[in-house]
């Protein structure tokens, strides 16, 4: 069977946004293929602000959660494979979900997309 988690992230997701609040996303900082900030990681883990204005092109699928975000004013291309999740909450009350432990597949892991560049405009005759 596929992960409960990544449909658990997207439902708690859209629960926390829907309550016009912040969702916070917990990490696992250690997991294999984690592309975060290491300057805020604290014992082993991080908190990610993944609220639509703190972040650009968020992705949240059976894989990962990625999306572009800045950081002390440097702009950064975010990859959290889904096993790194441990939980989603909401900043302003810290209510949400800790997501329990799962067993994944030992698949190799998607490589992390691109940034995307812009537009790119092409002449059409």
């Amino acid at each position: 069977m596929l992960p409960k988690r990544s449909y658990l992230l997207n439902a708690a997701y859209a629960w926390v946004a829907d309550n016009d609040m912040t969702p916070y996303l917990l990490v696992d900082a250690e997991q294999k293929n984690v592309v975060i900030p290491t300057e805020f990681v604290k014992d082993g883990q991080i908190v990610l602000n993944i609220g639509m204005s703190a972040v650009r092109h968020l992705i949240m699928d059976k894989d990962a959660i990625s999306f572009e975000a800045r950081f002390s004013g440097k702009p950064m291309q975010v990859y959290v494979p889904i096993q790194a999740a441990l939980a989603l909450y909401a900043k302003e009350n810290g209510d949400g979900f800790v997501f329990p432990d799962e067993v994944f597949e030992s698949e190799p892991p998607p490589t992390p997309p691109e940034p995307k560049k812009g537009f790119q405009l092409k002449v059409v005759k």
